[in-house]
């Protein structure tokens, strides 16, 4: 199950993690996101353990979608050691997923 994050938590749940994090910027109102989160969910059991998967409402947490330029819903963006190592926009296939987050742990 993917963890809430907020723009409280962001740098002790994701800059911090001594494990890559891919961050799924979404919002409420977008339906691709809605469609990506079971998958999401998926991967962050599959990942359990060597990466974390996690969440972060824009709208509810603008100080942090705003620090990393995201403007369209869902930006998915992997963290490793605290930096920014991919970001993509909008919904893609589970298979691009697990590519995103795998090449991380490279």
């Amino acid at each position: 199950m993917t963890t809430e994050v907020t723009d409280e938590t962001f740098a002790h749940e994701v800059l911090a993690s001594d494990v890559p994090v891919l961050v799924d910027f979404w919002a409420e109102w977008c339906p691709p996101c809605h469609r990506i989160a079971p998958m999401l969910d998926e991967l962050a059991a599959e990942f359990e353990g060597r990466a974390r998967v996690v969440k972060l409402n824009a709208d509810d947490n603008p100080l942090t979608a705003r620090a990393y330029g995201v403007l369209s819903m869902p930006t998915l963006t992997v963290f490793r050691g605290g930096e920014v190592v991919s970001q993509h926009v909008g919904a893609r296939p589970k298979a691009k997923l697990r590519e995103q987050i795998d090449s991380a742990l490279r």
